[in-house]
């Protein structure tokens, strides 16, 4: 008896379901583009090597065997785990197909990432993305666990990204105040002494931008929180509306000034640059598509820089 992992191929149980799908010798042949003779002698061999005929034929009519119908339900299953196979080793190792993952911080003003997405879909339509807003901690424990492929946000000072993890920087960006002050012109330099009495709207106590901010203040000088928002459109429109200041980054001021008009934004005097960056695991542009988008990102930013694409506006 011939050995069944010689007949069992890919090829003889795809003839095999063909025949099942016509029960007609001469359409199964025809669709799979061989001749009858080819077909039968194929479908001979595996009723062959499984021990029992799997089609039957009543006058002109085929019908599947008890065995025959075991064999379809495995054929299907072995067909399907082969394509799953094909399909996941594809996905890792060609650049337009696969799924990627990416992650942006909450505090970070996410328009370029998006307009960009948006263009890397037109060129890769079977590439699927899944775009994750979290905060700083929980974009650390995704990438660490392969979560995410990539994130986007602030990476500086960070030692647990600068061991574990590559960033490249996009954009240098800067706190910004937005305050109720009528003593203070626009884009001022400021002491922060001028602000230690002030009220905020702020992010919760371990976001990014607030840590920035304590920073700039110093242990002695606590911030005075009585609202705490996570989302910097709110934090804006409550300090709007309040008496209340508030502090965001430079970046999501540059995009939304135009709706910003109650608030005057100032800088804080010693403040630092800190960096928007593209950060992955270390090894995960060895997976091509992975590479490739981080290679379309540049190229995107090549054509026009982060900061103009941030004052770009919608048409």
């Amino acid at each position: 008896m011939p050995k069944t992992d010689t007949i069992l191929s890919a090829k003889s149980l795809r003839y095999f379901l063909q025949l099942v799908s016509t029960m007609n010798y001469t359409q199964a042949a025809e669709i799979l583009g061989i001749t009858q003779p080819a077909l039968t002698q194929q479908i001979k061999k595996l009723e062959h090597a499984i021990g029992a005929p799997l089609f039957g034929q009543a006058g002109k009519k085929l019908y599947l065997t008890a065995a025959g119908k075991e064999m379809r339900v495995a054929a299907e299953k072995l067909l399907g785990t082969i394509s799953a196979v094909v399909d996941n080793i594809q996905a890792f190792t060609r650049v337009d197909k696969g799924n990627i993952s990416i992650g942006i911080l909450n505090s970070i003003e996410g328009k370029v990432l998006s307009d960009f997405l948006v263009d890397y879909h037109k060129h890769y339509p079977n590439i699927t993305l899944t775009i994750e807003v979290l905060n700083h901690k929980d974009i650390l424990k995704c990438l660490d666990n392969n979560e995410l492929d990539l994130a986007l946000m602030y990476a500086k000072g960070d030692p647990v990204i600068q061991s574990q993890f590559t960033k490249e920087n996009i954009y240098k960006d800067r706190l910004i105040i937005l305050t109720h002050k009528d003593t203070v012109e626009k884009y001022q330099e400021c002491i922060p002494s001028r602000f230690y009495s002030r009220k905020w709207v702020a992010y919760p106590a371990d976001f990014y931008l607030r840590r920035v901010m304590q920073n700039i203040f110093g242990n002695r000088n606590k911030l005075r929180v009585p609202i705490t928002s996570s989302s910097t459109q709110q934090n804006v429109k409550m300090a709007q509306n309040s008496k209340y200041d508030t502090f965001i980054s430079q970046s999501y001021y540059l995009q939304h000034e135009d709706n910003i008009n109650s608030l005057t934004p100032v800088y804080l005097k010693g403040d630092k640059e800190f960096d928007i960056s593209l950060v992955y695991r270390k090894g995960k542009t060895e997976i091509p598509r992975v590479k490739n988008m981080i290679k379309e990102f540049q190229k995107f930013l090549d054509k026009k820089d982060y900061s103009s694409r941030l004052v770009e506006k919608s048409e």
